[in-house]
């Protein structure tokens, strides 16, 4: 008895022992908010103030001592998250995981991105103060790596730290600007469409309308493969950081605020990670200030205010990636024909370093348009070369002046002398200042083809006759500076026209800008709360709409009684996505079961490529509305010609079948809750088991849903759940008539540092529909409880 009693003991000791080792060992990786920190390279000491959400208050005698400050936080919260985001374009994610990473790396190492970034900063200007301020950056980051904690992940995977430069920083813009695209993902299938099952099925897609249609039950279709959008789309959902989706803004003139100021409003909407994308800070000089949110890698923000302006972003969505049909020589397939002959391809070199394995080689063909994707891409099924033209490569690159020039701008006009040189991504920059000031910009390099000419299918590189003709003057772009009608707003909807005709793009469908301009049309008085209270709203001004056409085919002499009440409960929705509405849980699986049973048949394994897209968004609308269509009939089946009624018929009584069996048979207890949740996944939380509990920050239920400004994106599948996949990546509210007292919110937290007080502290505030303030105020600041001093070497 006194030897079990003993080892007994001696375990509880060993245990505490352990655990006490544990919990000194991981003091060791917390970040430093408080104390002493010697610096290099600083004129003066530098105090920082972290306020109680861990936002770091920079207070510097000159910028260049800050932006070293701000290098030596921002590497202390998210070292992981700059690491993971600066290997996506450089195609080195396999180095640390190994393998199954092998397809991504090898797709962005071809895309050129490193290539144009080594040529951009060839041609920098060394003196410029947008590159000396980088550098300073850059020099505080890599001091902390020199001499900072070593953050657990690095540790976990044995990955040793290395210091950063400036390509780092362009191919973070490269695969930010990557992220935007679209066209990789529908050009293809778009081709493929058109050339399988014809102009008709193609022109329906586009919006074209349908009528009198002849539909061939005597042969079935080729199969739609898509091998290139469906590669590309499965590399997009597998990278192990945020992706840049779409996102809201709206910016109110004075004459429509109550307290008679501007009051700026903007949540971009990128996908959902641990950390959460935006690293905030507070830079305040002698004679410089901002309150920015930056990127990892990023030292100038991309949303940003002081007291005297706002400025945010909106993905804009036009068409900057175009595909061309290459012709080889047949006679040698290391040249392509040309209108002045044949040109030879520009071949090069990549290899990839992976995790316990042999390092691997490959070759990339660059035609004058750009990389071939059929040696990028593994098992594209097309014997022709199809090369890649990404507006992002092809022209010069001055994203780092510009985000220098929209955080530095000195008035409106200094401000739009730097948008106007964005040339991809395309970008909505919405401003508003304390002089009473509003505007949009719609800011890209576009172009024009020839006329009747879409780019949204491939297009011919061997011709002459497809390549772009014009590059459009700024001042041709959609824009509004102070509008009578006293607000902008951007929601990625259809820009104004170009020339007398609508931009090409893939914009998302009207359902946000609908409902931000119903809202903003409704007052006069405006408040600080009233635009807070809208970044939450979760009403749809459009599925209403959708789901009353819908029902409108149904025959309710052939519902049961448990499909009429299920009938009732959608035709009396009111388009909120709350907790407890019932409508979302049964307009999402009707909607799901209704794209399968139009679309399914024709575009077999290339449907889910469809479905949850922008083409998706945009094609329902109409497509309920047809009476004739070529894609009603099930090519599937031989003798019956299937109508517009029977397939909404058949997939509404499927839904409800389906909701009964997963829900119950108490259609009141079928609450959007049951369904819709959200997890914020950190790249190694992803693995599962105890690693998803220590690193990731979830699952929570929430209200919101697809398209509604509370945007909560999901994807429609076969199980009926939807697991929120991305929405507002931040937001942000301020006031001009009180900007010291402005808002935001981030969707975890400040710190991508797990051991970090500040890792998840604003999650149930997002949630919640909360903000936080963005202090200005010095003598606030001050207040800090945790105040790091960087001590200059001298």
């Amino acid at each position: 008895m006194k030897i079990i009693k003993k080892t007994l003991i001696f375990l509880v000791v060993l245990i505490l022992f352990i655990v006490a080792a544990g919990w000194l060992y991981s003091k060791t990786l917390h970040p430093v908010y408080n104390g002493e920190i010697k610096i290099k390279n600083t004129t003066e000491d530098v105090t920082i103030y972290f306020d109680e959400i861990g936002v770091p208050h920079i207070n510097a005698k000159n910028q260049r001592d800050a932006y070293i400050a701000l290098g030596y936080v921002h590497a202390q919260d998210r070292l992981w998250q700059m690491e993971l985001t600066r290997r996506i374009a450089a195609g080195r994610l396999s180095e640390i995981f190994g393998k199954e990473l092998l397809k991504i790396d090898r797709f962005f190492s071809g895309l050129g991105i490193e290539e144009a970034a080594e040529k951009t900063i060839e041609n920098l200007d060394k003196t410029a103060q947008p590159y000396l301020l980088t550098e300073a950056y850059l020099d505080g980051v890599n001091q902390f790596i020199k001499s900072g904690n070593t953050p657990l992940e690095f540790i976990l995977l044995g990955l040793d730290k290395e210091e950063y430069d400036i390509k780092d920083v362009y191919n973070v813009f490269g695969y930010m600007s990557f992220s935007f695209a679209v066209a990789h993902k529908t050009d293809p299938l778009l081709t493929e469409i058109k050339q399988k099952l014809g102009t008709s099925y193609l022109n329906e897609l586009l919006s074209a309308s349908g009528e009198n249609l002849t539909i061939n039950k005597t042969s079935i279709p080729k199969e739609i493969n898509a091998t290139l959008s469906r590669s590309v789309a499965d590399i997009m959902n597998n990278l192990p950081v945020s992706s840049f989706i779409g996102s809201n803004s709206w910016v109110i003139a004075p004459e429509k605020t109550k307290n008679g100021k501007v009051i700026f409003a903007n949540d971009p909407h990128i996908a959902f990670s641990q950390p959460s994308v935006w690293y905030q800070n507070h830079i305040k000089t002698p004679n410089f200030e901002i309150y920015g949110f930056n990127i990892a890698l990023m030292p100038f923000p991309l949303l940003g205010h002081n007291k005297e302006y706002a400025y945010g972003l909106t993905m804009l969505a036009n068409d900057d990636l175009n595909f061309y049909i290459e012709e080889n020589n047949p006679k040698n397939a290391l040249e392509y024909k040309t209108p002045n002959g044949f040109e030879e391809y520009k071949i090069l070199e990549k290899t990839l370093r992976i995790k316990d394995e042999p390092d691997t080689t490959f070759f990339v063909k660059v035609s004058k348009h750009g990389p071939v994707m059929n040696g990028l891409i593994e098992h594209v099924i097309d014997e022709r070369p199809i090369a890649m033209s990404w507006i992002y490569t092809q022209l010069p690159n001055e994203m780092l002046s510009v985000a220098h020039g929209i955080s530095h701008a000195k008035s409106l006009s200094n401000f739009k002398r730097s948008v106007a040189k964005i040339h991809a991504p395309g970008l909505n920059v919405m401003y508003g200042d304390a002089k009473d000031n509003i505007a949009w910009f719609s800011s890209a390099k576009l172009y024009q083809l020839r006329d009747s000419l879409s780019s949204k299918t491939y297009l011919n590189g061997a011709s002459g006759t497809d390549e772009i003709i014009e590059y459009l003057p700024f001042e041709e772009n959609p824009q509004s500076i102070n509008p009578n009608w006293k607000y902008v707003y951007s929601a990625n909807n259809q820009p104004d026209s170009v020339r007398g005709k609508l931009y090409p793009g893939y914009y998302q469908p009207q359902d946000r800008a609908k409902r931000i301009t119903e809202l903003l049309d409704q007052k006069n008085d405006f408040t600080k709360e009233d635009v807070t209270a809208m970044t939450y709203d979760v009403k749809s001004s459009t599925v209403s709409d959708i789901s009353k056409a819908l029902l409108k085919n149904i025959d309710q002499n052939l519902l049961t009684t448990e499909e009429k009440r299920v009938f009732s409960v959608l035709e009396n929705w009111d388009g909120n996505y709350l907790k407890n509405s019932v409508g979302p849980t049964i307009y999402n699986r009707f909607l799901y079961l209704f794209l399968m049973a139009t679309y399914a048949d024709e575009l077999g394994i290339s449907f889910e490529l469809f479905l949850n897209s922008q083409l998706q968004d945009q094609v329902v609308p109409a497509q309920i509305n047809r009476v004739n269509s070529v894609w009603w009939d099930n090519i599937a089946t031989k003798d019956v010609l299937e109508t517009r009624t029977d397939i909404i018929q058949t997939s509404f009584k499927e839904s409800t079948a389906f909701l009964q069996n997963q829900l119950g048979d108490n259609i009141e207890e079928w609450t959007w809750n049951r369904v819709l949740s959200i997890e914020h996944e950190h790249a190694i939380g992803k693995a599962g088991g105890l690693l998803r509990k220590f690193f990731n920050v979830g699952p929570f239920e929430t209200i919101g849903g697809n398209e509604v400004i509370n945007n909560q994106i999901f994807k429609l599948d076969s199980t009926g759940y939807y697991k929120v996949t991305a929405g507002p990546s931040t937001r942000r509210v301020i006031d001009f008539s009180d900007v010291e007292n402005s808002s935001a919110i981030l969707p975890t937290g400040q710190s991508g540092n797990v051991f970090s007080p500040f890792y998840k502290d604003q999650t149930q505030q997002f949630l919640n529909g909360e903000f936080v303030k963005m202090k200005l105020n010095q003598a606030e600041i001050e207040q800090s409880k945790n105040v790091l001093l960087l001590k200059a070497e001298k």
